[in-house]
């Protein structure tokens, strides 16, 4: 059984001139002028494309499945139904599971629980040590040899603070081109810590968390990826200084790369005067003038890409004292939105730039060879059709995720993704789930 083909007219490529996009059997057939005069244009469905934006279909390379074992919180058919609905088409599963995704095994059950829900390609991100324990390295060769095709390894959640066990991670990586994403907190500097250190949390009495735990992690690491000539990527940048240290970094040519949340482009330590636990979340909510240099820092490029840092609770793990409460936040349901407003409409960035940071960008991170290609001629149809003009109430009851935790409850955010279509067949209509991809379609 092949994709039904699909005509998108007037569709704004990028943010340039309306043209004609033709999808058939799974990858882009043609553009332009001549796309309704292809044969395969003769069947399709038509979808009127006008005041629409085309991109690729987005990259996230920092989604929290939970699944196995946190099915309380997620899973991958609601995660990646959510991912769907957000605009996505590929996501890394961070590996913070029970049991923990640390061999070829548990890497391969993620991999083949994507394949079965069929909304989104699903890679999964495989521990750096044995359990998140930080005292031995995981089977990383082997989940690079699985079906899985790990490439990406990550302790997420906990940082991987040895610094002999992360050079010998960075090398090991080397032999098959993967990279290891540092989750970067200095563990003795943040015990106990509640909030960002600063202004915000002498006054509420809150335990403070220092942007150097973040600062200096980043820095050892960037000296050991420079010596052993290895791939890092820096998890979910919250601070100034991380950004001239990355900046530094590249500049002397290290092969690093770094990511930032949409909530830490536009959320601020302010709010956590509320003591609303929907704001604690790691690292913490920074200043405004940590805000603005990461903003900048996106523009720039410093910054390569966007990760959500898609963090799902149960209700009663936040809806709690702060004290107690987990700290996380959804976010792939609002991360275009969120991007559009603090990068699109400040005039930071244009839609050819939200395609770098949210689909290239994070595909060749992640060495997905089949995703964050350019809308173009043979290429895979995975692309996203977005509606800059609307405006929505975002509400947590409503999205397709498990988690209700997200910051932007209530908000009025700009764009909404009207369609998603993941190797041509649409996964979201209209606005709404449609159907998944089923194998036969693979």
């Amino acid at each position: 059984m092949s994709t039904q083909n699909h005509l998108i007219t007037s569709v704004s490529l990028l943010g340039g001139e309306p043209q004609d996009i033709l999808l058939a059997d799974g990858v882009v057939a043609a553009l332009g002028a001549g796309a309704s005069d292809h044969p395969a244009a003769a069947d399709a469905t038509v979808i009127d494309g006008s005041g629409l934006v085309a991109l690729p279909g987005l990259v996230d390379v920092h989604t929290h499945l939970r699944e196995p074992g946190r099915e309380d919180a997620e899973t991958v058919e609601t995660g990646t139904r959510a991912a769907a609905r957000g605009g996505y088409t590929a996501v890394h599963a961070m590996a913070n599971s029970s049991p923990v995704a640390d061999t070829a095994g548990v890497v391969e059950q993620v991999h083949r629980l994507g394949q079965d829900a069929g909304w989104v390609d699903v890679r999964p991100v495989g521990a750096v040590t044995v359990g998140l324990a930080g005292e031995r390295l995981a089977e990383l060769g082997a989940m690079a040899e699985s079906r899985a095709e790990v490439r990406m390894f990550s302790d997420d959640g906990i940082c991987v603070h040895d610094p002999v066990l992360m050079r010998r991670a960075l090398e090991y990586v080397k032999a098959f081109d993967g990279v290891i994403a540092q989750h970067a907190q200095e563990p003795r500097l943040t015990e106990g810590a509640q909030m960002n250190e600063g202004e915000v949390s002498a006054v509420l009495g809150l335990a403070g968390w220092p942007a150097v735990a973040e600062e200096s992690i980043i820095a050892r690491d960037v000296l050991l990826a420079q010596h052993v000539d290895s791939r890092l990527h820096v998890c979910h940048v919250s601070t100034a200084g991380s950004v001239e240290i990355i900046r530094w970094a590249k500049q002397r040519g290290i092969k690093v790369t770094a990511e930032v949340t949409p909530h830490h482009l536009l959320l601020t330590d302010e709010l956590v005067r509320s003591y609303d636990p929907v704001y604690k979340v790691n690292p913490p909510l920074r200043t405004q003038e940590d805000v603005l240099a990461l903003r900048q820092a996106l523009a720039e490029g410093v910054i390569d890409v966007i990760g959500t840092d898609h963090a799902p609770h149960p209700s009663e793990h936040k809806e709690c004292e702060w004290a107690q409460a987990a700290m996380g936040m959804t976010g792939l349901e609002t991360a275009l939105s969120v991007v559009q407003h603090t990068m699109v409409e400040t005039g930071l960035m244009g839609w050819a730039d939200v395609a770098r940071v949210m689909s290239e960008a994070p595909a060749g991170i992640g060495r997905l060879s089949d995703q964050g290609r350019p809308v173009a001629v043979g290429e895979p149809a995975n692309l996203v059709l977005v509606d800059p003009q609307a405006r929505w109430t975002v509400d947590g009851s409503a999205m397709a995720t498990k988690g209700r935790n997200t910051p932007f409850q209530g908000m009025e955010l700009p764009g909404r993704v009207r369609a998603t279509f993941f190797h041509g067949h649409p996964t979201v209509l209209d606005g709404e789930l449609n159907t998944p991809r089923r194998p036969s379609e693979a």
